[in-house]
């Protein structure tokens, strides 16, 4: 094998060039936008994907033509009872939504034993692109579904695991940088459902998947272009150094149960968050006024721009967020990460809170475009304060020979997440509004009153290895 090659599993690779953009390595620019394009493509996907169910591929005069739909209903009706249209669409988003972020445990796990991380991720953006020129064929919605699944697994955590990579122990820049980083992940979430979405439901539902799969083409095409800036990959380190196989010692353990200790409140944080892409949906197609007189403009706000409120609010909010933080920090008055994972859950529960006020304030009617306008503006706070936070927080304690598997379990988090998430939206059609999204704060501030009590057991495992 050729040795300057840049996917080679040389045990001495080149070092990462120095040179910076905007005082961060120029690196992180080129992971930014990657990032932003898959991030393109699995929104703009996703952006349509219940609607597309519901309105379309699940109906009788088209879901015979999926392959292996039958036998997925009948596992899941002998599980969950008779399941109609909408049900059986929430259960089917829940499956995709956490298999997405539980495969990231394996993609962590073979990068860390075998690929590396570089490998791993073209892989997965290939993987990725295929599956979505796969779902503009309805009879392979299904083998779409997984294909995409295995893609993201591959990708998801070894990208997110660069990033930290590219700083020294110690670098303070490394928690900006997740903020960052995680700006462009909304970023291309913000462009997804105008694009894909307005695609989708205007031009013809292929349209719009086609469009999320030449997205991940791009963001494919500018990671290999970006190879040579990136870090070397963790195992060429752990090889390089001869102590892959070197047991955990004391402190890397209480790190790796600190960590699993957060999985269950993570999980109820996912369960709640994600029912923006599932519920929250339908409640913006069939409960929701989306008239609008603004500016000379006059007309219906399309569903899935509605989805575009919450990525378009990231990276508004991210500047004064950070901020506040640095102002807090001056002063010694900053809060733990650990606080600001409660924090976060919290003021996801306050959002819900806001959509049962609409609900009742509504009495059965429609509720006015604005409610949905300020829960996406609480709920995008709320995540500000827990999902970058806690990207930097893993990297920060996780042992580095095993970064990437504890990145994918920390994100497999969305897996429990999206499958409660995709039960609990299950109920949507037999529960009354008001009581719907109550029963989804409840389940948002139970996760802030376990990350608070982790934070009073969980101190000693819980330092920066950085």
């Amino acid at each position: 094998m050729v040795e300057n090659d840049v996917l080679t599993d040389s045990v001495q690779p080149p070092p990462v060039p120095a040179a910076e953009l905007f005082g961060h390595p120029r690196g992180l620019t080129f992971l930014f936008t990657t990032e932003m394009w898959e991030r393109f493509s699995y929104y703009g996907m996703r952006s349509l994907l219940v609607l597309y169910m519901t309105k379309y591929l699940l109906l009788a005069d088209h879901s015979g033509n999926v392959a292996g739909l039958d036998a997925l209903r009948r596992v899941l009706e002998s599980v969950f009872g008779p399941l109609g249209v909408q049900p059986l669409s929430s259960q089917i988003w829940g499956l995709y939504t956490g298999l997405v972020y539980f495969t990231p445990i394996f993609g962590g796990l073979l990068a860390d034993r075998l690929l590396g991380q570089r490998r791993a991720v073209v892989i997965g953006a290939v993987l990725m692109a295929i599956g979505h020129f796969m779902m503009a064929i309805e009879q392979l919605f299904l083998f779409a579904l997984l294909t995409l699944i295995l893609g993201s697994g591959c990708f998801k955590s070894n990208i997110s695991t660069q990033v930290g990579g590219l700083y020294a122990p110690g670098d303070g820049r490394r928690d900006r940088a997740y903020s960052m980083f995680y700006v462009g992940i909304n970023l291309g979430a913000f462009l997804a459902p105008l694009v894909c979405g307005t695609l989708g439901e205007k031009a013809g539902w292929h349209y719009g998947f086609v469009a999320a799969g030449v997205g991940m083409m791009i963001g494919l095409s500018i990671y290999l272009y970006a190879l040579p800036l990136l870090p070397p990959d963790e195992l060429h380190k752990a090889l390089a150094a001869h102590h892959q196989r070197k047991p955990l010692d004391a402190g890397e353990r209480r790190a790796v149960l600190g960590l699993l200790a957060l999985f269950v409140p993570n999980t109820l944080f996912w369960a709640a968050y994600e029912q923006m892409g599932n519920t929250i949906v339908l409640w913006a197609d069939t409960n929701t006024d989306r008239g609008i007189d603004l500016f000379g403009f006059s007309g219906q706000i399309p569903t899935t721009w509605f989805l575009a409120f919450n990525p378009f609010m990231i990276f508004a909010f991210t500047p004064f967020v950070v901020t506040l933080w640095s102002r807090q920090g001056a002063r010694g008055a900053e809060p733990p990460t650990i606080r600001k994972m409660a924090y976060g859950c919290f003021g996801l529960c306050a959002a819900y809170l806001i959509l049962a006020s609409a609900a009742l304030y509504s009495g059965g009617a429609k509720a006015s475009w604005l409610w949905l306008l300020a829960y996406f503006a609480v709920l995008t706070l709320g995540e500000l304060y827990l999902s970058p936070v806690g990207l930097s927080f893993v990297t920060k304690i996780a042992p580095t020979r095993m970064l990437s598997m504890m990145m994918g379990i920390w994100l497999a988090a969305g897996f429990t997440g999206g499958f409660l998430a995709g039960f609990i939206g299950s109920f949507w059609s037999r529960m009354a509004k008001p009581e719907f999204f109550l029963l989804v704060a409840g389940i948002a501030a139970l996760a802030g009153v376990m990350i608070f009590g982790c934070q009073s057991v969980g101190k000693g495992a819980w330092e920066d290895r950085s």
